[in-house]
């Protein structure tokens, strides 16, 4: 696995949060009919699909195993906050995977039934949690890259 896969994914997570922050930001007063909340929704669940796409990839070309089943994704966060001995240290604190399961959460409601009765509080925390949950998230991958930068010389050397 390289930095590269990294950098293919990170852009588009960054701007599916900024674009929910930004959503949020225009949203008058209040009005949580506004198309300005759905898209700060649909965006919260965007962002989710990229940080689970690059932790699904880091599964299938690290750990040669993906969950499955009905609860492959709450399982995928699991797997990737545990150390897997002679293959990788954890991707993801503790503190992150909890984090990240909240957006899992949000993301299931947003598939899965009604868009248009979004829960508004839910929306106002994850939002207001964005933030600290991608910077965590950004902190967990980067030291995650120095140890598969680290791994690549080593075998280089060998």
């Amino acid at each position: 696995m390289k930095d590269e896969t990294f950098a293919e994914y990170l852009p588009y997570i960054r701007r599916a949060a900024d674009r929910a922050q930004q959503a949020f930001q225009r949203i008058p007063r209040g009005d949580t009919e506004s198309f300005f909340f759905d898209s700060a929704a649909l965006n919260l669940h965007r962002f989710y699909n990229g940080v689970e796409q690059l932790l699904e990839r880091i599964a299938k070309e690290l750990d040669d195993t993906v969950p499955t089943g009905s609860a492959w994704h709450r399982q995928l966060l699991e797997q990737m906050k545990l150390e897997i001995p002679s293959v990788r240290p954890a991707v993801i604190r503790s503190a992150t995977r909890t984090a990240l399961d909240k957006y899992l959460g949000f993301r299931h409601v947003v598939r899965n039934l009604y868009t248009w009765d979004f829960d508004v509080p839910q929306v106002m925390r994850l939002i207001d949690q964005l933030p600290q949950t991608l910077a965590n998230l950004e902190q967990d991958l980067k030291r995650f890259c120095n140890f598969l930068d680290a791994a690549g010389h080593a075998d280089e050397k060998q």
